[in-house]
């Protein structure tokens, strides 16, 4: 298979600002042009259909009836895959799918990755519409991985209202879930994260059938004491310490900036507890996060070895960015947000969309394959690509940008809930949906005119220029 590398953050109700549980990751790919599309899917009943995935062939049922749920996926299915990855069902059950992470050869020798089992192309598709809680999340991927196993390494995020669960399938069959506890964070990035397991401790710990008795039998626990899951059945390489463990670093430096820790350290903690109450923004400036203050900023003055040392968090190649928010300070129709940044996250806003709704502006469901500035997917990578080609003349209208974006958007989310406080049922859903399209409008005219005056600002920094005598 091949290696993606998205970065992921959970944060538990007691450790926010507002009391809501967030999910978030970067869900980057290959290559920096894969269109996305947003999608409310709706709900069915009386299906008899079986998805076939066109990447390694995993065939199943899916079920007879599922919830309205929303999704992200791949324009280009055909060649790329579906890739729903993002989601919110009608029962306020977030996930987002999925965190590549990547087992030893030790655990794998004797489970190995199953080649046309349930990958992620096809996963947020088969469990998503059909879940209850982040907890029953769990299981019952859980029982799809025991049915049809994995042909790959993958962390999966779950979240309710009260819970915030992160799941990681390592081999063919086995995996281990960890609650995220109330007033904490968590950050992951392409390595196995979950540490200590309390096997004694079933509410705050799930776990695939045999686990114990499999690490036992075939001897691979390293430790004297103590069951550790990232030391059982993860990795710690070279590699790890260049591409991933500096990004956990990085997002547990912002968010918790007076513990001291090194960039390259395999024992950086998976449970954290931040120095202050985590806001929407805390989060998206991790997501948009490059190194920013370091020497190991690509865009920062440090020498050549430590601005390129380090795989940043913020990439070209993020096809989207998500924070998935459950308010627990309105009622439950209003609770779920979904904030999409669909550009470069350093550069482009995320724009917040209540999930209580029935339909997604065209400008997000109907991206093209080629640029199209009626596409919000086009769009707003144009304004990426404009800020960092032109980094010194633009970055501090772009962050002038991104700030008057974050207040605008909180202002809007705020009056449209104050005016449909009293709404409920099919009227409420409409005049979200209503909503939801408002703001798009409003972002769609701050990014034009942002990138309308990039460009006429990058029209007077040409090389071909020179000066002489006016009278000439």
């Amino acid at each position: 298979m091949m290696e993606q590398a998205c970065t992921t953050i959970l944060v538990g109700k007691m450790a926010t600002i507002d009391g809501s549980t967030m999910i978030a990751r970067n869900d980057d790919t290959f290559l920096p042009i894969t269109p996305q599309r947003f999608l409310m899917y709706p709900a069915v009943a009386g299906r008899h259909e079986t998805l076939t995935s066109n990447k390694n062939g995993f065939t199943a049922p899916l079920p007879e009836k599922g919830y309205r749920w929303t999704a992200t996926p791949n324009v280009e299915v055909a060649s790329k895959g579906v890739f729903d990855e993002s989601s919110i069902n009608e029962k306020n059950v977030a996930m987002s799918a999925t965190e590549s992470v990547y087992a030893n050869e030790r655990v794998l020798a004797y489970d190995p990755l199953i080649k046309n089992g349930l990958a992620e192309d096809s996963l947020q598709t088969m469990v998503a519409p059909y879940i209850e809680s982040a907890k029953h999340g769990v299981q019952y991927l859980g029982d799809l991985i025991t049915k049809y196993g994995s042909p790959e390494g993958n962390g999966v995020l779950f979240s309710d209202k009260n819970d915030v669960w992160y799941m990681e399938i390592v081999t063919g069959h086995h995996w281990i879930a960890q609650r995220i506890p109330d007033d904490a964070y968590a950050v992951a990035a392409n390595q196995v994260a979950i540490q200590e397991i309390d096997f004694n401790d079933a509410d705050n710990f799930m776990w695939s059938d045999g686990i114990r008795e499999y690490v036992e039998e075939h001897h691979l626990n390293p430790d004297k004491t103590g069951w550790n899951f990232r030391h059982i059945f993860g990795t710690d390489t070279e590699k790890d310490r260049h591409y991933n463990t500096p990004r956990v670093w990085y997002g547990q430096r912002c968010l918790t900036p007076e513990i001291a820790q090194e960039p390259t350290s395999s024992e950086l903690p998976f449970i954290c507890y931040a120095s202050k109450k985590i806001s929407v923004e805390d989060v998206t400036a991790v997501l948009g996060s490059h190194y920013n203050e370091t020497q190991y900023d690509p865009f920062g003055h440090g020498a050549d070895e430590d601005r390129l040392r380090f795989r940043p968090i913020s990439m070209n190649r993020t096809q989207n960015a998500h924070v998935l928010q459950l308010r627990n300070d309105v009622d439950d129709a209003h609770s779920a947000l979904m904030w999409i940044c669909l550009g470069v996250p350093a550069f482009a806003p995320f724009v917040p969309f209540y999930t209580n709704a029935t339909d997604t502006d065209p400008s997000y469901s109907e991206t093209p394959l080629t640029l199209d500035m009626t596409s919000a997917y086009w769009m707003y990578r144009t304004v990426s690509m404009l800020t960092e080609s032109h980094y010194a003349q633009f970055v501090q209208e772009d962050v002038d940008y991104l700030k008057a974006c974050r207040q605008q958007l909180k202002t809007m989310v705020s009056e449209i809930d104050a005016a449909s406080e009293k709404m409920s049922g099919d009227d409420l859903t409409a005049y979200l949906t209503k909503q939801n399209y408002a703001i798009v409008a409003e972002m769609r005219e701050r990014t034009m005119a942002m990138i309308g005056q990039f460009i006429t600002e990058g029209l007077t920094l040409s090389k071909l220029t020179f000066n002489m005598d006016a009278n000439l």
